[in-house]
């Protein structure tokens, strides 16, 4: 579904990705893993386009979209869930909910996120400023996939949240898994991101120095949480 080849991206004269090349499947649930500052908040702002001054190839869905601005990616069925989440404080869910366009080929309709997200129904008429993070967090993901997206890109969705919210993030990006979509994730929980998602990548430097299965994620834990910081 996506396929990333020799991306590089620059801040000024600083370079923050070096040649990364990597692919997800339809499906899959990848997550990218390495410390603050390792590249990957602008890996996923350089696919979505709202990073300049980038060079190398990025494919979705076999075309190349590495030219397109953020919005006509977003039509491809691209999505971006940022770290700060990006909610409208002073909406309601609801209003959070029904106010950015169905752009992908297969928007979910206010009844499907409400099943899949029945927190969400129960405060549909909270505005934001009202919700927990663990809520917000679930909005954010949902407001998203109201829009049709069919690869969501997510920022560190369980930072900051209980252990209990992060399970049910968890449980819900199993669900949508298995709805179709596809995820392409950042995550420092590596305890987390070995329960929900098939391959990981670890970045040091704005390079990929290792790519991992479930299997090395849960014999080499303790190793990476120490290498992370955590």
């Amino acid at each position: 579904m996506l396929r990333i080849d020799g991306l590089s991206a620059w801040y000024g004269e600083a370079q923050a990705l070096r040649d990364v090349s990597l692919h997800v499947d339809k499906g899959e649930i990848v997550t990218l893993v390495g410390r603050n500052g390792a590249g990957k908040t602008t890996l996923l702002r350089s696919l979505m386009g709202l990073h300049h001054g980038t060079s190398g190839t990025v494919r979705f869905m076999d075309e190349d979209i590495s030219a397109l601005n953020p919005h006509k990616r977003a039509r491809r069925g691209l999505g971006y869930v940022p770290d700060d989440r990006g909610i409208f404080a002073t909406l309601s869910v609801e209003e959070n909910l029904t106010l950015p366009p169905g752009m992908g080929p297969d928007p979910w309709s206010l009844e499907r996120v409400y099943e899949t997200f029945p927190r969400l129904k129960e405060r549909r008429r909270f505005p934001g400023t009202k919700l927990s993070g663990g809520e917000q967090q679930m909005l954010a993901l949902a407001r998203v996939l109201r829009t049709g997206a069919r690869l969501l890109l997510c920022d560190e969705p369980t930072e900051g949240l209980s252990p209990l919210i992060v399970q049910q993030i968890g449980e819900i990006l199993r669900e949508v898994k298995a709805a179709g979509v596809t995820v392409l994730l950042i995550e420092q929980n590596v305890h987390f991101a070995a329960t929900v998602a098939d391959r990981h990548h670890l970045l040091a430097e704005g390079r990929i120095v290792e790519s991992m299965d479930n299997d090395e994620v849960r014999a080499r834990e303790d190793e990476l949480l120490q290498y992370l910081g955590i």
